[in-house]
């Protein structure tokens, strides 16, 4: 929903009820990330109109303080990154307080992150996001190191017997998202790609496609 249109929100809104699985919401707070995005307000107001489950990402500082405020206005889904964390076992509290709280818990790396510092949470998190740009700003180029973060991260999943979903969020496009679903990845944050498209329904259903082809 950063890529949306905020003067005209209510469209956008009810076209990703329409086509879409869920709403990524990506709240920065200018600390962690140098952007700042939009906070309760607006993720309020698009809680309300929302048909599709909310997928709160926070690239945020201590994100121990608001999770639950989010999971408690409607977020179905919410992560957050290691990064902001100071140890796996702060790492793992947050989770478990997601969790107990009634959504699902995601862990996020950034692309500078090895994919190896998700190992330890493999079994605790509900989703693990792998950003394949940088965390803070929309509409940059995509990282083809991607591809072998998800595929180790899935191997490693199945060695173990565990089959947690992996989230890909960063200049996901038609180009690339089959690639990245053989790779292992199943939920796909779009941003640009959509909103900027001459058609956003239609692109959604080519995208559906491409992962099955």
């Amino acid at each position: 929903m950063l890529s949306a249109d905020f003067l005209h929100l209510e469209k956008d809104i009810e076209m990703v009820n329409s086509c879409a699985d869920i709403f990524h919401l990506d709240v920065m707070d200018g600390s962690f990330v140098p952007n700042i995005s939009y906070g309760f307000p607006v993720t309020d107001a698009i809680a309300k109109a929302a048909k599709k489950p909310l997928d709160v990402h926070l690239m945020i500082v201590d994100p121990e303080k608001y999770a639950l405020k989010f999971v408690k206005n409607g977020a179905s889904m919410v992560s957050f990154h290691l990064e902001a964390t100071e140890n796996d076992e702060k790492a793992s509290r947050i989770l478990k307080s997601i969790r107990q709280a009634g959504a699902k818990a995601g862990l996020v790396i950034n692309p500078d992150i090895p994919v190896e510092r998700l190992f330890p949470h493999v079994g605790n998190a509900d989703f693990f996001l792998i950003m394949s740009v940088f965390a803070g700003f929309g509409g940059q180029k995509f990282i083809p190191q991607t591809y072998e973060k998800i595929s180790r991260l899935k191997s490693y999943m199945q060695e173990r017997g565990v089959d947690t979903p992996i989230e890909v969020d960063g200049g996901v496009s038609l180009e690339n998202i089959n690639a990245l679903h053989k790779a292992g990845a199943e939920i796909f944050v779009a941003g640009s790609a959509i909103f900027k498209s001459e058609s956003p329904v239609n692109y959604v259903a080519q995208m559906r496609q491409a992962c099955i082809d």
